[in-house]
């Protein structure tokens, strides 16, 4: 069931668990995906970024990919075709195209400018039922062409896009994209609960969920993270699969090669990583 990501972060809010953010970059990871979120009962956030949406040939395509496959695997569940970490033309092009979510990545620009760009991004997709994503601060690390510096978002600038109208908003609180370092800070909870405390029921969303610990990703639910994003933990473990498959000579035995084959092994940790992480997030039986 393809909807905007508006309502069912307004829920997770409410209820104090996070919706989770998978991205996607083919068919076997979506599926993969969109079947562990059924079986969970759980709503579910595809992300693509601009480069994974071009490795499959375009935002037209995702989309009715994603809407074909929605409806040929019966998914009751609710999910959202969300870019991550658009930039302005990125955001506009995708939801013509089918998206039903847009993040509008504005935190490279001066405040000022970033809030009247995230402003013409929300007229244009609050006008087609699409939810939008706004950033303040940075977040660390590399992802898919897109780096951050790791810039602390200050809450007073947080407050100013929140009351915009965005439906959800990115706050960099020490977080980042890719493996954590060894001498990583962690996560600065004093700047997430002021921004909690300034912007109200915003639903909040923290990127670079992989390699937080458990203890850390609950706190930051508790202090209004709503939405967790997740994708360099799934494509290690599906490298992780993919290599032990290849290393034990499997494609090489009978018809190994077949890709159906192959890519399974990694589909199957794609898969057993979201149920983990939902259940993590608690969004485990909420769409039921």
């Amino acid at each position: 069931m393809l909807v905007s990501a508006k309502e069912m972060l307004v829920k997770a809010k409410a209820g104090h668990y996070a919706v989770g953010q998978f991205n996607i970059n083919n068919l076997e990871w979506t599926k993969a995906i969109l079947t562990a979120a059924q079986d969970m009962k759980s709503p579910v956030i595809l992300g693509v970024s601009e480069g994974a949406s071009k490795y499959m040939t375009g935002y037209k395509t995702v989309a009715a990919m994603v809407r074909a496959m929605d409806e040929v695997l019966g998914i009751t569940v609710p999910v959202a075709i969300h870019l991550d970490h658009g930039e302005y033309e990125g955001a506009k092009k995708a939801m013509m195209d089918g998206y039903t979510s847009v993040m509008f990545d504005g935190s490279k620009y001066p405040i000022d400018e970033n809030i009247e760009k995230t402003k013409e991004i929300i007229s244009l997709a609050h006008a087609r039922g699409v939810s939008v994503e706004a950033e303040v601060g940075s977040i660390g690390g590399e992802e898919d062409g897109v780096v951050g510096a790791g810039e602390i978002a200050d809450p007073m600038e947080c407050k100013r896009i929140a009351d915009l109208g965005v439906d959800m908003l990115a706050a960099g609180i020490g977080n980042i994209h890719g493996k954590y370092p060894a001498n990583w800070k962690g996560l600065d909870f004093s700047v997430l609960a002021k921004i909690q405390e300034l912007t109200g029921q915003m639903p909040l969303v923290l990127h670079g969920g992989t390699g937080i610990p458990e203890g850390m990703i609950r706190e930051a639910i508790h202090l209004g993270v709503s939405k967790i994003n997740v994708n360099t933990e799934c494509q290690l473990s599906f490298a992780e699969a993919t290599r032990k498959y290849i290393e034990a000579g499997k494609d090489l035995q009978g018809k190994g090669y077949d890709p159906r084959k192959l890519l399974k092994p990694g589909t199957d940790a794609i898969y057993n990583t979201v149920i983990e992480k939902i259940k993590l997030f608690g969004s485990e039986g909420k769409a039921e």
